[in-house]
């Protein structure tokens, strides 16, 4: 979700700590998996909120200041995924990226990380019809982000 592997590896470090300390309060209404997913989707959300709080705030200082540091993400693929083309991946994630925060994490926990919808429905605390819809709505995004690409390489 976060898209670097380094700040990937730092919030799983927070996870297993937020998971460590919370465990007693752990009440077995979900799966382990299932509450230790939404621990982990939250704690992504939190650094892309204060990313993107970042951002804004280095657009502002660089108004005033020409050396500040860029503040743009690093490229980056996801290590999981096996397409025969890097450059597909490529597209496709930044394709991902541009969705809206709710389809985003619900196209990620579906079909990337391959959850049963019925579980991203319980780590997103929505209905499992809620996530059939924002999986349609992402899907239909990506297809229009996407096509394109696709035109581009039927026409060469």
């Amino acid at each position: 979700m976060v898209q670097d592997h380094g700040m990937a590896e730092d919030i799983t470090q927070e996870v297993f700590i937020t998971v460590y300390r919370s465990v007693l309060s752990f009440n077995s209404q979900s799966s382990i998996s299932t509450w230790i997913y939404r621990i982990t989707v939250n704690k992504c959300l939190d650094h892309l909120r204060a990313q993107k709080r970042q951002k804004q705030n280095g657009f502002f200082r660089s108004l005033f200041n020409t050396d500040a540091a860029q503040t743009d993400k690093p490229h980056f693929e996801h290590p999981g995924v096996l397409l025969e083309r890097r450059e597909n991946a490529r597209y496709l994630f930044e394709a991902i990226e541009t969705l809206p925060g709710n389809q985003k994490t619900v196209f990620i926990l579906a079909h990337v990380e391959e959850l049963p919808q019925k579980e991203v429905a319980a780590i997103m605390d929505i209905s499992v019809k809620a996530v059939e819809s924002l999986l349609q709505r992402a899907k239909v995004n990506l297809r229009k982000k996407l096509s394109h690409i696709y035109e581009r390489r039927k026409n060469e």
